[in-house]
């Protein structure tokens, strides 16, 4: 009985690790390029590329861009769909904006959401 009180939230724990690495990998086998534009007082405008280098096509892709401070840490973000379908060796245009925030040294972009698969699958 015990070892099934046990074993039971270890497997939940397990299960939730595998998932979080999963999504980790997500970032994978995508190119971004991108230029800020910091002529706006009150937004950055960050306007570049996205190219999925995967061995799939993706569905439903989204960006995130995140200013961020001297050390890294995020002050504010600014998110932009960008396309239902990314072939595989495709690439998209995306632009969004990010908030000017003080203290503000870099700009970043991430892939944020996608769904992995083959043009041929069905929904």
């Amino acid at each position: 009985m015990l070892a099934l009180a046990i074993a039971r939230p270890l497997g939940i724990v397990l299960a939730v690790l595998l998932v979080l690495a999963a999504e980790a990998r997500g970032q994978n086998g995508f190119r971004i390029t991108y230029e800020v534009d910091r002529t706006r007082a009150e937004r950055a405008r960050l306007t570049g590329r996205i190219v999925n280098e995967r061995a799939e096509d993706v569905f439903e892709v989204s960006v995130t861009g995140e200013a961020l401070d001297a050390k890294g840490k995020v002050l504010a973000r600014g998110i932009a769909y960008v396309d239902s379908k990314i072939g595989r060796g495709d690439g998209r245009a995306f632009s969004l904006s990010v908030p000017t925030v003080a203290g503000t040294e870099s700009y970043r972009v991430v892939v944020s959401s996608f769904r992995a698969g083959f043009a041929t699958q069905g929904p």
